[in-house]
C-alpha cells in the first residue's frame, strides 16, 4: 500500500518527534483517519524522505516520530524555470500543480500586459502563498523531494532582464521553429546549466513584449499546429521537454 507523504518545514534531521502542522494534522486523522502505529512518509524539501510512525493523535494535533532517511530522489535532471503568464483562479492552480508533477524547479508568476488577473503587493504576496501551497501538496502526491520555488511575479521585461538561464523557450507561433529542432541544435552545456520555459496568458504576449524576450536571447518555439490555451501551453511544453531530454526517456 502507498503510503501517505507529509511535508515538513523544519529540517528532519537529528530529530526524534515532529508536530505536524494544523492543516497537516487535520488532513491525516480527520480526512485519512489514520490513527497512532500507522506509518507515513516525510520529506523536508532538503533531500529524501524519512520513515514515520504516528505516536500521538488527539483533537488538535498529530505527533509523529521520525525514522531512518532514505535519499531517494525523484528530480528530473531538466532545471525547468517556468515564467508563466498570470492566469485567473483555478487556471493558476492547475498549471502550478501539474508543473510541480512535471518535474518544474522553479515557477515565476508574470504580470504580463494582457493579464487578466492585477495584484498589488500584498496580494502578490497572499497568492504566493497559496501557490506555493498547491506546488506542495502536489510534491507529497506525486513523490518529489525538492519542493519548486514560487518566485516573486515580475513584468516580462523584469523576468527576461533577471534570467541567468542557459537554454531560453518562449511558447509562439510568429517565426517559431519545432521545440525538437531547438533541442538538437542547442549546446548541451546550454541545457545542462537549466531551461527558462515563458509562457504567456489567456491573450497571449504583446508584440513589445515578444521583442524584448527575443532581445534578452529567448528562442521562438511551437508545439505543433493548434493554438494551445494558457492552461494546456506550459504543461505540454513541460512534458514535450521531457519526453525530448529529459526522465521521460527512461
Amino acid at each position: 500500500m502507498r503510503l501517505t507523504r507529509v511535508f515538513v518545514d523544519t529540517p528532519l534531521a537529528g530529530r526524534e518527534t515532529v508536530r505536524l502542522t494544523e492543516d497537516a494534522a487535520n488532513h491525516v486523522a480527520r480526512v485519512l483517519r489514520l490513527a497512532a502505529g500507522d506509518a507515513l512518509l516525510l520529506f523536508d524539501g532538503r533531500g529524501g524522505e524519512y520513515a514515520a510512525t504516528i505516536a500521538q493523535v488527539d483533537k488538535r494535533s498529530v505527533d509523529v516520530t521520525v525514522g531512518a532517511h532514505d535519499p531517494i530522489e525523484r528530480e528530473s535532471p531538466l532545471r525547468v524555470t517556468l515564467l508563466q503568464g498570470m492566469a485567473r483562479g483555478e487556471r493558476m492552480d492547475l498549471i502550478i500543480q501539474k508543473a510541480t508533477e512535471l518535474g518544474v524547479h522553479a515557477i515565476r508568476p508574470l504580470r504580463a500586459l494582457r493579464s487578466s488577473v492585477k495584484l498589488d503587493a500584498t496580494q502578490a504576496l497572499r497568492k504566493l502563498e497559496h501557490w506555493q501551497a498547491v506546488a506542495t501538496s502536489a510534491c507529497e502526491q506525486s513523490g518529489r523531494n525538492r519542493v519548486p520555488e514560487l518566485l516573486l511575479p515580475l513584468t516580462v521585461a523584469e523576468a527576461c532582464a533577471a534570467d541567468d538561464g542557459g537554454l531560453k523557450l518562449m511558447l509562439a507561433i510568429d517565426g517559431a521553429r519545432p521545440l525538437s529542432a531547438l533541442l538538437r541544435e542547442a549546446d548541451p552545456a546550454l541545457i545542462t546549466r537549466g531551461i527558462t520555459l515563458l509562457v504567456g496568458p489567456e491573450g497571449g504576449f504583446d508584440e513589445t513584449e515578444e521583442a524584448t524576450a527575443r532581445r534578452s536571447g529567448f528562442a521562438s518555439t511551437l508545439l505543433g499546429p493548434r493554438v494551445l490555451r494558457t492552461e494546456t501551453a506550459p504543461l505540454a511544453a513541460l512534458a514535450a521537454l521531457q519526453a525530448l531530454a529529459g526522465d521521460f526517456t527512461a
